[in-house]
Order: C-alpha cells, then structure tokens, then sequence
C-alpha cells in the first residue's frame, strides 16, 4: 500500500502514548508514602506491570476466564504489596491505588502529536488498557 493510501493509524497506548512507568510511580509514592512507606516506587510499578504477562499468558490459554485488565492489575497488586511490606490496606484502598492505572500522564508530546496526526488520519488504539 502507498503511504498517501493510508487513511487510518491504529497504535498501542502503554508506553506509546502514556507513560505508565513514572505515573503509576508517582500514584504509589502519592499513596503510601503519608502512611509511612518510602519504596523504590519505579521498582514498585515496573514489578507491577512485570505481572501483567504472565496474567495475561493464563486467560491466553485458558486456565482462567476472560477478565477485565482492571481486575488482573487488581489481583497482580494484591499478591505484590506484601513484596515490598505493604500491609494494612483496606478493600478501599486498594481499589484506589489500583486505579493509578487510570490516571496515566501521556508523554509531554502526545496530544500535540494526535492532534498533528488527527488533522490527515482516523486514530484508533490497540488497547486491552481501560479507557479511562
């Protein structure tokens, strides 16, 4: 196909056009750290997302149903908070943090990038990442 034939860009979002590493860092640092825990919080959300895979490789091949990536982030948290010695989290709480995947900063150039890229293609993402 000829590049000026292209109509349509579809594109991954994690990584591409946010930047999960520093963000979700920054939700844990923002989180934990008044109630006493001062972590290596890039550690803390590469180890998260490290989790994300092999959650994934069990919905792949069936030793667990379809679930939403929000509850396997969810579930991938839970197992890793006692790693780093968090304890003591309420139901609540762990919702909360576990919604730091939802507040995601995108790269300092994304929205000028789409909006560049907007103006000539129809933008669509490849994403199993919430919406949100």
């Amino acid at each position: 196909m000829a590049l000026p034939d292209v109509k349509a860009l579809t594109f991954d979002v994690f990584g591409t056009v946010v930047n999960w590493r520093d963000s979700v860092a920054r939700e844990a640092k923002a989180f934990l750290g008044p109630k006493g825990y001062d972590k290596d919080w890039h550690g803390f959300a590469d180890q998260w997302r490290a989790r994300y895979q092999p959650a994934m490789a069990k919905v792949r091949n069936g030793e667990r149903p379809w679930a939403k990536l929000d509850d396997l982030h969810r579930e991938n948290l839970v197992e890793l908070l006692p790693e780093f010695g968090i304890s003591d989290l309420s139901e609540a709480e762990i919702d909360h943090l576990n919604r730091a995947w939802h507040r995601l900063d995108g790269w300092p150039d994304t929205v000028e990038g789409l909006t560049r890229l907007k103006r000539k293609f129809i933008l669509a993402t490849l994403s199993n990442g919430n919406v949100a």
